[in-house]
């Protein structure tokens, strides 16, 4: 049994491999094999392919979130005005407290508090009767000796003729003479003391000595007031126009005299934000000697102050221009940077990068520099975005001054993109 198997496995048969058809199963089984490794090897470099661009991509990605965000300002020229910089108290020009000069009873006050008063107008009014009946008797006492000096003159012209024809005797004549001068002195006296007991009364009623405004009254009516009291009976004080008073230091001198010259040293009261102008005065006048202990001159400015922005003893920035620098090369103040070499900026390049250049700047306030550098007017700095940033770095422009014009610009093309459709 076992050679019969053998024999009919070893027979060449439709199926043995030494057969035709077994050589065919082996040559397709070959050729399935290979193409399946093609396949594979396909399918490897797509693959392969794959990841690369997508490393590609991830690499410019990250390329891309390197760029440092930054917002620049286009380099300005402009006529900078040179100025100095203060604090400075608002003083009245004139500033008074209404007294009485005489002892009474104070019967009336002719004012509100806090009303516009002009010069000579009525303020209070203290009993005035007995300065009224001082008046009466003084004026009394000048018509008697007045009557008395017409009688003397009567009897020493009838004494001179008496005398002259030797019926009376040249003593009495003389002695009535006399008395005459003497009355005409009382009569002068008379008129003195009437004088005094007008102003007297007049004192009586008390004036506003100034234009200006009244405070907050000092005193009530039914109160006696004497003319040692140091109280007062109000404040008047002229706000229009009034004093600014600052110090500059003394090295600010020269520009300041040589402004006053020429007569354009404008000088502005700003507020609190050290921005906006309150009110622009003039400057007035520069004190004669220098403080020895500070180091600094006291300087007076004069504003009309029409609409009272200004207030006495009120504390002001004020900002006194002294020059102005004519087409000056002008940057933000915060693209001004400091290093060890002195101070720099970051350009934005054609190339997208930052390029770093020194500068010189010849004044800087807080809001912009001006440069000694040379700057073309087309170039943009870079204003903020520095935690990052050094030469040659890849730039992500995040905003600009000149953003609003463009997107003026593409209002425009949104609007004749409208107008299009709708035709």
């Amino acid at each position: 049994m076992r050679l019969v198997l053998r024999r009919e496995s070893e027979a060449p048969g439709v199926d043995s491999p030494g057969g035709p058809q077994g050589r065919t199963t082996l040559a397709t089984r070959v050729f399935a094999g290979r193409r399946r490794v093609a396949t594979a090897l396909l399918l490897a470099l797509v693959g392969a392919g794959a990841l690369a661009w997508r490393a590609f991509g991830a690499g410019e990605k990250r390329r891309e979130q390197m760029a440092v965000t930054v917002s620049v300002a286009p380099v300005r020229l402009a006529d900078v005005p040179v100025t100095l910089d203060a604090v400075g108290t608002v003083q009245a020009l004139n500033t008074v407290t209404a007294r009485t000069q005489v002892d009474g009873r104070l019967i009336d006050l002719a004012f509100a508090e806090g009303q516009e008063v002009k010069r000579g107008d009525v303020l209070a009014r203290i009993d005035p009767s007995i300065y009224q009946a001082q008046y009466d008797q003084a004026v009394a006492k000048m018509a008697q000796d007045d009557a008395n000096l017409a009688n003397a003159r009567v009897d020493a012209q009838r004494y001179r003729k008496l005398a002259a024809s030797n019926f009376g005797s040249q003593q009495q004549a003389a002695t009535q003479q006399a008395l005459v001068a003497q009355l005409e002195a009382q009569l002068r006296a008379d008129k003195a003391m009437i004088d005094n007991a007008a102003t007297t009364l007049d004192y009586a009623t008390i004036r506003s000595p100034i234009d200006g405004r009244t405070g907050i009254r000092l005193v009530d009516v039914g109160n006696i007031l004497h003319g040692s009291d140091q109280t007062g009976i109000v404040v008047v004080t002229q706000l229009k126009p009034l004093w600014v008073v600052f110090t500059v230091p003394q090295q600010s001198l020269a520009q300041l005299q040589k402004a006053q010259a020429a007569g354009h040293a404008k000088v502005a009261a700003l507020a609190s934000d050290n921005s906006t102008a309150i009110e622009i005065g003039e400057l007035s006048v520069i004190d004669n000697q220098i403080d020895p202990q500070t180091g600094t001159v006291r300087v007076k400015a004069i504003f009309q102050n029409p609409d009272l922005a200004l207030w006495p003893g009120q504390f002001v920035n004020v900002r006194v221009t002294v020059d102005t620098l004519q087409n000056a090369v002008t940057v933000p103040s915060p693209a001004v940077q400091r290093g060890p070499n002195g101070a720099f900026i970051y350009l934005l390049g054609a190339d997208g990068t930052a390029v770093l250049r020194n500068v010189v700047t010849r004044r800087q306030d807080e809001t912009i520099a001006v440069l000694a550098s040379e700057l073309g007017a087309d170039e943009q700095v870079i204003v903020s975005g520095f935690s990052r940033l050094s030469a040659g770095s890849k730039l992500r422009v995040a905003e600009s001054e000149a953003a609003p014009a463009r997107e003026n610009g593409g209002e425009k093309r949104r609007k004749r993109a409208a107008e299009g459709d709708k035709k």
